[in-house]
C-alpha cells in the first residue's frame, strides 16, 4: 500500500505557515489522542523551531485515559505544554487560555517590563486536515469564526480569530506531508478520516483495523461483537486474520447480501463509523514507545 496525498494547497500552506511564525508568539499542536505519532505532521518541528509549542490532545475522550497519561508526560519531558481536549463537547477547551498564558509566562513577564501590559497573546494553531481544530478554534472563541467540517481539508487560507483582549489565534488550512514513508502512518490517518476514505478499499482498511484492535484491545472487539479473539492470530497475515474477524462480525449481526452470502463491506462501513464515533470503545492505537521505531 502506499498512500499520497498532498493536493497543491498543502504546499501553499506550509509556504504559509513558515511566513506567518513571525507574526505569532506561540504554536497551539492539534493531535488526535488515539494516533498522536500518524497526526503529528513531521515537517511541523522544523518549520515552527524553537517557538513555545502548545501539544492539544485532541479527541482525548475517544483514546485510551491510560495512553493520554503517557503522553502528556511524554510532550512535558520535550519542553511542551500539554491540553487533553474534547473540542466537540467543549470539554477542557476552557482551560486554553489559560495553558497559553502558563507557557509563555515568562515572556509575558518581559512584556510587563518594557510596558507592553495586556499585550494579548497570539497563538498559531495547527494540525492535519479532519483532527478537530477549526471545532476547536470555534470552542476557544465561543462562536462559529472557523469553517469546519467532517471532510478532510475543509479550512481554507488564513483566518485571525479574536478570542478575548489577551489572547489571538491564527487558524491555518490542515497540512500532510506527500508521502506516508510508513504504511502504518497512512493506515492510522485512514482509520480516523483523516484522509479520504476512497484513497482504499474500505474492506481493506476495516480488515486492518479488526487486526490492529485484536492486537492492542482484543477484549473491547470480543466484546462489541461477541468475538473469538486471539490476540496471536496476528501473527499470520494481517488482513487475512482482519477479513476472517470482519466476517464473523457480519455473520452475528445477521448481514447478508442477495444470495445470502456475509455482507462484509456493510460491516466494513460500521467498524469504521463506530471506531471514528467512539461507540466501539477508548483506544490509543500509538504509544511514546514507538514514536522513534
Amino acid at each position: 500500500m502506499n498512500i499520497q496525498w498532498y493536493p497543491g494547497h498543502m504546499t501553499k500552506t506550509r509556504r504559509q505557515i513558515e511566513a506567518d511564525l513571525g507574526q505569532v508568539d506561540m504554536v497551539a499542536e492539534i493531535v488526535d489522542a488515539r494516533i498522536p505519532i500518524s497526526s503529528r505532521n513531521p515537517d511541523i518541528d522544523a518549520l515552527v523551531g524553537s517557538k513555545p509549542r502548545l501539544i492539544v490532545l485532541n479527541r482525548a475522550d475517544q483514546a485510551d485515559p491510560a495512553g493520554n497519561r503517557l503522553w502528556a508526560r511524554s510532550y512535558q519531558t520535550k519542553g511542551y505544554a500539554v491540553l487533553e481536549t474534547d473540542a466537540k463537547s467543549g470539554r477542557g477547551v476552557p482551560g486554553f487560555a489559560a495553558a497559553s498564558r502558563g507557557l509563555l509566562r515568562e515572556q509575558i513577564e518581559r512584556w510587563k517590563a518594557k510596558g507592553l501590559v495586556g499585550r494579548p497573546v497570539r497563538a498559531m494553531v495547527v494540525g492535519v486536515p479532519n483532527v478537530g481544530k477549526s471545532t476547536f478554534i470555534n470552542q476557544v472563541a465561543r462562536r462559529k469564526s472557523a469553517k469546519a467540517g467532517d471532510r478532510p481539508g475543509v479550512t481554507r487560507g488564513k483566518q485571525w480569530v479574536t478570542v478575548d483582549t489577551g489572547l489571538s489565534l491564527l487558524d491555518t488550512p490542515g497540512i500532510l506531508w506527500p508521502k506516508f514513508e510508513d504504511e502504518r502512518v497512512g493506515l492510522h490517518l485512514a482509520y480516523t478520516g483523516a484522509v479520504k476514505d476512497d484513497i482504499m478499499d474500505v474492506e481493506t482498511l476495516a480488515c486492518r483495523l479488526m487486526d490492529d484492535l485484536a492486537r492492542r484491545y482484543p477484549r473491547a472487539l470480543a466484546e462489541r461483537y461477541r468475538l473469538e479473539v486471539s490476540p496471536k492470530g496476528t501473527e499470520q497475515d494481517s488482513v487475512a486474520y482482519g477479513y476472517e474477524l470482519l466476517r464473523a462480525a457480519a455473520e452475528r449481526r445477521g448481514f447478508r447480501i442477495s444470495g445470502g452470502d456475509v455482507d462484509t463491506e456493510r460491516m466494513a462501513h460500521i467498524l469504521l463509523d463506530e471506531f471514528r464515533s467512539g461507540k466501539l470503545g477508548r483506544f490509543t492505537l500509538e504509544l511514546p514507545e514507538e514514536e522513534n521505531a
